[in-house]
């Protein structure tokens, strides 16, 4: 597994070993040492799986409370994965970082907690598994809003087009509608 730091602190793109053959293909997701052996000393609790199709935008989502950090990938289809750094003290605050994650190039993204995180499906349908570092606690969930312009995320939709959005995050909040983190 390859660990490799992206333009936000704390944000790591991974790229696991895939052994292929004409039967198919192998590759380790998850391996606590091999983590812990890069510096990341992880406790998951919760496992998630959603299916998604085109042009659906899910998130920005993030907790206040039980905040959780997040080891995401795609297992089928493929989607523009976004991470927006929340935390105050940061030297990052404000910015976000994105990258395509799909079923074929196999690649993970480590968000840890403090950021609001989401992705835009661009292929016909895309299964997006994650697992979490705290349990989902929908009291504190919160919805940074993905178009606001004081982020400025660039997702990559055909011009004019708006993603399909769930009610929560039509009605995300701006950048400066909610305290950020430490």
């Amino acid at each position: 597994m390859r660990f490799e730091a992206t333009t936000l602190d704390g944000v790591y793109l991974l790229k696991p070993r895939v052994f292929g053959d004409a039967r198919g293909f192998f590759l380790e997701s998850w391996n606590a040492r091999t983590f812990r052996e890069a510096g990341f000393e992880l406790d998951f609790v919760q496992d998630n799986h959603s299916r998604s199709a085109r042009g659906t935008l899910r998130g920005m989502h993030f907790q206040t409370e039980q905040t959780q950090g997040k080891l995401v990938r795609v297992t089928s289809g493929e989607v523009f994965d976004v991470a927006v750094d929340l935390r105050r003290s940061s030297a990052t605050c404000g910015q976000w970082y994105g990258t395509l994650l799909s079923a074929e190039n196999h690649h993970q993204l480590w968000v840890p907690p403090g950021f609001a995180h989401g992705f835009l499906v661009i292929s016909e349908y895309a299964d997006f598994q994650y697992k979490c570092t705290d349990y989902y606690h929908p009291a504190s969930e919160a919805c940074l809003a993905w178009d606001d312009p004081a982020v400025g995320i660039d997702w990559p939709l055909p011009a004019g087009a708006t993603p399909q959005l769930s009610a929560k995050d039509a009605a995300g909040l701006a950048w400066g509608d909610f305290p950020l983190f430490a």
